[in-house]
């Protein structure tokens, strides 16, 4: 295993983390405008305030134990469908994309979400006692 490889998916985990902590703080301090973000990308505008809070409890629980680098099959596998959702619900602003240009920044997030989760074993630098795999 290269040496850096650790240190570089150290930083991509560490990035992701920093984006879904502030979408899970929106649904905390602002579940009006997660409410408003809910009904225009997945059609869910009936949920009620409370249930922005528990989606960002839980989302916080996930996203706390990824970015620690825990069971990272599940957590890791979870981040990648989450934002896969997230990129996909957003497909029409790609069909305009000179005044939508902020929704692409979401395809190298995705790309670093799928190259994280192939790569979970080779992710090291964890609070996980799982060793490192054996190059054959």
């Amino acid at each position: 295993m290269p040496k850096q490889l650790p240190l570089a998916l150290l930083l991509l985990r560490l990035g992701v983390f920093i984006v879904f902590l502030f979408w899970t703080l929106d649904k905390l301090v602002q579940p009006e405008h997660a409410a408003k973000v809910f009904t225009a990308f997945y059609g869910l505008g009936s949920l009620g305030e409370s249930a922005f809070y528990a989606i960002g409890a839980a989302q916080l629980a996930l996203i706390l134990v990824f970015v620690a680098g825990l069971f990272k099959t599940w957590t890791y596998g979870a981040i990648l469908v989450f934002h896969g959702v997230s990129t996909l619900a957003a497909f029409s602003k790609y069909l305009q994309p000179f005044d939508n240009l902020i929704f692409f920044a979401a395809w190298p997030m995705l790309a670093a979400c799928a190259a994280l989760f192939l790569l979970r074993d080779y992710d090291t630098l964890t609070l996980s006692r799982q060793p490192a795999p054996v190059l054959a």
